[in-house]
């Protein structure tokens, strides 16, 4: 999901990211927050140059992060975690350098209070996702998808599970089961690239993943998996849930339950009228 953050009514363009669950801020609307610099792109170069113990910690651990420029296009850009920045403003000469780690405290408070009040989270999507012009109705089922799983991974914390790299590969495995593809699949299937999977699904999509994940967590809170590996099992059982359901509804309406459509291109047809968003293709199975 991204989101602009304010610090000193400068924009800093920031994506939440559900794989690894951390907010990403852009360094260069960093950058220009810090300095004023005309040419922001320029100053980061010259300052990883110049300082080549922080470009090389920039390279390592800042990753490239789809994110809309002010057309609305999305564009990859440098991005770092709050505390990635911590580490990078230090080495910014820059009177506001002490405000925005103050700053970036708050925003890290932020998402601690999300943490421990999950409400925070959905009041903040739902405004989000009403700006960017979802319909009602798939805000709704994408809100419920955002509680049924953070109680997954509740589970998987309390399982054990570390959460990043094990939790991307858990989601993988559920997403393959139940959908036939694997999320790198799924996204090229519906022509994504960085953009969250989650946000281009159909409301149909979006509640069979909620089945998978829902069924997940319950079937963990019986059996209590202890560790990676029997949790990969657990995962494997709920999203078979799942995948029944959607043979069920194939079944019915002979046409395929994943759809190859993405958010850009379902909000079009709605908007014009045409096909509904399960009209859209046979059962290629």
């Amino acid at each position: 999901m991204n989101k602009i953050q304010l610090f000193q009514n400068q924009q800093i363009r920031s994506m939440w990211s559900e794989e690894f669950e951390e907010w990403y801020l852009s360094l260069v609307d960093v950058i220009q927050a810090l300095t004023d610099s005309v040419n922001p792109t320029d100053y980061l170069k010259k300052l990883r140059k110049r300082d080549t113990i922080l470009g090389d910690y920039i390279g390592t651990n800042c990753p490239q992060i789809a994110m809309l420029t002010e057309t609305g296009k999305l564009r990859k850009t440098l991005a770092a975690t709050p505390k990635q920045l911590f580490r990078i403003v230090q080495s910014i000469p820059s009177k506001n350098a002490e405000p925005f780690k103050l700053w970036l405290a708050e925003v890290a408070n932020d998402r601690l209070n999300e943490i421990q009040n999950p409400e925070l989270t959905i009041d903040r999507a739902m405004l989000a996702y009403r700006a960017l012009g979802y319909s009602e109705e798939w805000v709704n089922t994408r809100l419920q998808s955002i509680q049924f799983r953070k109680e997954l991974t509740d589970q998987w914390k309390k399982a054990g599970v570390k959460d990043g790299l094990e939790y991307a590969i858990l989601t993988n495995l559920m997403t393959k089961e139940w959908s036939g593809k694997t999320v790198a699949q799924y996204k090229s299937f519906k022509g994504l690239k960085k953009e969250n999977l989650r946000d281009n699904m159909t409301n149909i999509e979006l509640a069979l993943n909620i089945l998978a994940e829902a069924s997940a967590t319950e079937i963990s809170k019986t059996k209590e998996p202890i560790g990676f590996n029997q949790s990969q099992g657990v995962a494997l059982e709920g999203a078979q849930v799942a995948k029944q359901a959607r043979r069920n509804i194939e079944n019915r309406t002979g046409k395929s339950a994943v759809s190859p459509l993405n958010a850009k291109e379902l909000q079009g047809r709605m908007k014009n009228n045409l096909l509904p968003e399960t009209d859209y293709e046979s059962i290629e199975e």
